[in-house]
Formats: structure tokens, sequence, C-alpha cells
């Protein structure tokens, strides 16, 4: 390929192509006033589909053009964008580029997941589903600091208007006012992530003050005064423990999980979640790495607890979609103290941890929306016997509970045991507490598989419920080949990693050095 051909702007390409798509549907539905509202939903269908593959095959070509080899930033774009050191500037590493692809790899899956689920404002559904995935891709490929908390916070409007609009129904008592529960779970969602973040706005000015440039390259190099750095850290850390979610601020993500529809969970539980560990590599480990190594013990202990304690309420939830969120938790757990070792293995393990959780916390929530499609309830109680008619479901099922538990050959597996070598080495009590962690995650993830696939059947009309159809297959059949893939051969995944990772370990290590610790 010719060298002009390479140095076009691809990763804006790959960023806002989702845009164009929805701008097309916004068009499509002016231009057809006199149309049925069936054909209008059909066509939005077709084209949010549509240009998910596309941008999917694009960021392949962005993958292709990637040397994984080399250190540092590639595929680099900057233009003046705010003046005064505040430019648009983007470009992917290795702690980045597979959080692109994965980000890509799932949205043809939700829309397909959406498909026949969602029946009311479905032009709107795809427009805020298309609008999302261009912030999701901003967030990875940011290079500016103002440039990402712009796409970091506004991809909470898209997902706002997701479980608002198209979230479950039911009410609940809030404050004496019968509400909604997706209302409320949504403004929950809303408000913890937006008021995390608060704070990171504030320190992101103080230290547009102090260094005169919001350029992350250039900040992951600038060393700010060590008594500011621990401030610093504190509140990019409300951010992203938030988004994580971290406990004990991880309240939202149940209630959202539960009200989202089932492509909702599948890109909050795949990509969102990410967005919070992808930070803390990003942002707190090389620009604040003297804080990093004063919190980690503090990031320990809520990483152990998040792990032991939400796996032990994850085996009480008598809801699927809860369950399966509280193990979000627990794994997030795993995330936060590898990244916080300060070890080549903890850090890989992290990152290998939620590329991992994407395709099967993602897989699992597509399980539970097969089954809510077919008979409108996500209670473990209504289901049992589905191996006898529905033997496709119940091999997927197993396949990913299994995934979820870490089995070997699986790709959780590697992820959860590189963090826990990472932890061992840096404190063994972390390490021992957190593989309880594997115990407690068996418990209940068998638990849930055996009530809903082997237990009793006390719903007459489970016995009616067909297998899986080729759409619904096919999702899950993709998902459980990358997931085989990585388990089987993560050797080229960490080698992506591995560069990125001895990057912000220089930084890191050189930082220490310094201060004498």
């Amino acid at each position: 390929m010719t060298e002009s051909f390479i140095d076009q702007p691809w990763l804006s390409f790959t960023t806002f192509l989702p845009i164009l798509g929805a701008l097309f549907i916004v068009l499509r539905r002016l231009l057809s006033r006199g149309d049925e509202t069936a054909l209008v939903d059909n066509a939005a269908r077709w084209v949010a589909l549509l240009t998910t593959v596309v941008t999917f095959v694009v960021s392949l070509i962005v993958y292709v053009f990637y040397d994984t080899s080399v250190e540092g930033f590639q595929l680099v774009e900057e233009i003046a964008w705010l003046g005064s050191g505040i430019s648009y500037k983007m470009g992917v590493d290795g702690a980045s580029i597979l959080f692109v692809l994965l980000t890509t790899f799932i949205m043809p899956i939700c829309i397909l997941a959406s498909w026949q689920s969602v029946t009311k404002r479905v032009a709107d559904y795809m427009i805020a589903f298309l609008v999302l995935e261009t912030l999701m891709i901003g967030v990875f490929c940011a290079l500016d600091l103002v440039l990402f908390y712009v796409f970091f916070e506004a991809s909470l409007i898209p997902m706002f208007l997701i479980i608002g609009i198209w979230g479950s129904e039911g009410e609940r008592t809030f404050m004496g006012a019968i509400v909604k529960n997706r209302i409320y779970a949504t403004f929950k969602f809303f408000l913890y992530t937006l008021l995390g973040s608060l704070l990171m706005l504030i320190a992101l000015v103080w230290m547009y003050m102090e260094a005169g440039t919001t350029d992350v390259v250039a900040l992951q190099t600038y060393d700010f005064p060590i008594g500011a750095q621990n401030w610093l850290w504190i509140a990019f850390f409300a951010s992203f423990a938030v988004k994580m979610p971290m406990w004990p601020v991880h309240t939202w993500l149940p209630d959202a999980h539960v009200q989202a529809p089932t492509a909702g969970s599948v890109v909050l539980a795949a990509i969102l979640l990410k967005m919070g560990g992808y930070g803390f590599v990003r942002f707190s480990l090389p620009m604040f790495p003297v804080a990093s190594d004063f919190f980690a013990p503090f990031v320990f202990t809520l990483s152990v607890i998040a792990i032991v304690y939400t796996s032990l309420v994850a085996f009480a939830q008598e809801d699927m979609k809860k369950l399966i969120a509280y193990s979000s938790v627990a794994h997030m757990g795993f995330v936060t103290m590898g990244l916080f070792t300060g070890t080549e293995q903890g850090i890989e393990g992290a990152l290998f941890q939620m590329l991992s959780h994407g395709f099967i916390s993602g897989a699992l929530f597509l399980c539970v929306g097969v089954v809510y499609d077919r008979l409108h309830t996500r209670q473990i109680a209504a289901y049992g016997g589905l191996v006898k008619h529905m033997k496709w479901y119940a091999f997927f099922f197993l396949f990913f509970t299994m995934g979820n538990v870490g089995l070997p050959g699986v790709s959780g597996f590697v992820g959860e045991m590189l963090t826990l070598v990472g932890a061992y080495k840096v404190s063994t009590w972390t390490a021992a507490v957190a593989a309880l962690g594997l115990i407690f995650s068996a418990a209940y993830g068998l638990r849930l598989y055996r009530e809903v696939v082997f237990g009793t059947v006390h719903n007459e009309q489970v016995l009616t419920m067909p297998d899986l159809g080729r759409r619904e297959w096919g999702m899950l059949a993709v998902l459980a080949f990358m997931a085989l893939w990585l388990g089987v051969n993560p050797t080229p995944t960490l080698d992506v990693f591995s560069p990125a990772v001895d990057s912000v370990l220089g930084r890191y290590d050189a930082a220490l050095a310094a201060a004498g610790r």
C-alpha cells in the first residue's frame, strides 16, 4: 500500500462513520413522511447494521496499518481545535487498538440483538446506538485530555436514552412518588457517573494551568509535583472507579443492567465498563505514578472486597440479569487489582481480562435476552429443564458460564491468572483473598446454569420455547469463537499489549526510583 493511502485519517473515519449512518437514518425518515412506520423502521435497522459492519471493516484496516512491535502511538492525527495547547488529536497504541476493535465488533451484534425485540421508535433507537459507537471509539482514540473528556462524558447521553426509553417496564416507589423502574435506573446511572467525573474536570483544568497543554503524550512525561499527584489521582479515580464500577460505587450497575434492553446490557458490560480501566492505564499510572504506588494498597482492598462481596451477593440473586451484573463487578475487581500491581503480568492480565470480559459477559446477557424474548421474565425460578428442547442454547450457555468461571482454555482463565500472578508478586494476601473469587464465581455461575437448564420445569410455557434461531445462533457462535481463540492462543493479544505496558511501566518505575520509592 502507498504511504499516502496509509496517511489518511483512518481513525477519524472509523470514529465518525457511525454518525454518518445516524444522519442517513434521520434523512431517510424526513423524506418518508408518507411511508408506513414499518418500512421506516426496517430501513433504520438495515442502515444501522450496514454502518456498524462497515465500521468494523474499517477498524480492521486500521489494525492492518498498526505495527504491533512498535512502542508509542501510531496513526496519529492532529489539527488545531480550541487553541492554546488544546487540539483535536487522535492516535492508538497497544492499550487502545484492541478496544477499538472490540467496540466495532460488538456493535453489529447489538443491532442484531435488537432486530425483533425493539419495536417502538426503532429509528431513534438505532440512531442512539450509532451515536454511542462514535463516542466510545473516540474515548479509546483521543490523545487530548479535553477531547477525551468530551467523548467520555457525552457517551452518557445515548446510554441514558437507551435505558430510559427502551428499558423494562415496571414501577417502584421513590421519595414518595411512583416512578418507572427504568427512569429510576437511568437517573441513578447518569448522576453517579456524571458526579464522579466533575472532580476529573477540575483536575483537568488544574493540569492545563500547570503544564500549559492537554496533550496526553506530553502529560504522560510531565513531572507533576508529588504533593499534587495525590489530589489529581483521587480526582481521576473518582471518575474511573464509578465507570468500572468499583465497590462501593457499584450500585448503579445492577439497576442499569436489569432495566436496559438486551443490547443496552451487552454494550454496557462489553465496552462502557472498560472505559474506567482504560482510563487508569492511560492517565493514572503514567501521569501520577507516585500517587498510584501510594494508593495501591487502598485499591487492593477495594478490589478484593468487590471480588468477594459482590460474588456472594450474586449467589443470592433471583434475577438472571442482576446476577450477571454483580458478576461483572467481581470480575472488574480483578482488573483494578492487576492494574495497580505495577507489574507486567498484572497490567497485561488486566487488559486481557477487560477484553475477554467484553466477549463473555456480553454473551451471557445475550443468553438472558434469548429466553426473556420468549417468556418475558428474568426470574431464575420461572425456568428449568431447557436442556430438553433448547439444546443449542444449553450448549452456548454452558460455554459462556464456564468462561465466566475461568475454565482453562477459555479467555477468562488467562486474564484472571495473570492478574493473580501480578498480585502475588506485590501482596500475597491480596492474591490469596482474590483467589476465593474463582471459587465463588463457580458457585453462583453453576447454580444459575443448573436451575435454568437442568432444574425442574415450573412453568408449562417453558416447554413450548423454541431453540436458537439462525440470528441468535450466529451471534453466540462468533462470541464463543473469540472467547475460545483468546483462551487457546493468548500470545498474539498479549504481544499487542506488551509495548504499551512496557512504556507505562518504564515511566512508572523511573518515577518511583526518582522519588526513592
